[in-house]
């Protein structure tokens, strides 16, 4: 069931930065305070993983799309994929976690070129691993 939030322009456009410009490393989005919109809370060029993942709260739910870089085995050379996370932590309000998961839709849906996508409620969810493994099967 939808929620009938809608992304902002804001969104898609910093979405097509990340994918085109490949200057940005990371999105975050959340809610508007009137739970009205998705907006964007953060993009970032950093590129540490651990950084990113620092980013998500612990007790607060987001959205974020990461241009995962890694090395194929064998020496095939470095690829990138674009993971969306969504991140709906254990400790979040009940309120928050359905808002979240009633809006993810109409965020993803426009967001086109998304490679992998990881659900995490824990920060041992959200692993360079769990998504080497994801980017490895395709």
């Amino acid at each position: 069931m939808s929620s009938g939030v809608q992304p902002t322009q804001e969104c898609l456009e910093k979405f097509q930065e990340l994918k085109t410009g490949k200057k940005l490393s990371y999105v975050i989005y959340g809610l508007t305070e009137d739970k009205k919109s998705i907006t964007v809370l953060k993009s970032s060029e950093e590129k540490d993983f651990d950084a990113f993942v620092n980013e998500l709260p612990e007790k607060e739910c987001r959205w974020a799309v990461y241009d995962f870089e890694f090395t194929l085995p064998g020496g095939e050379g470095i690829r990138n994929k674009l993971v969306f996370v969504v991140w709906s932590p254990d400790d979040a309000n009940v309120k928050n976690k359905m808002m979240f998961a009633s809006s993810k839709d109409a965020l993803r849906r426009r967001l086109e070129g998304i490679h992998i996508e990881i659900q995490a409620t824990d920060f041992s969810e959200i692993t360079k691993d769990a998504i080497l493994e994801k980017a490895l099967r395709r």
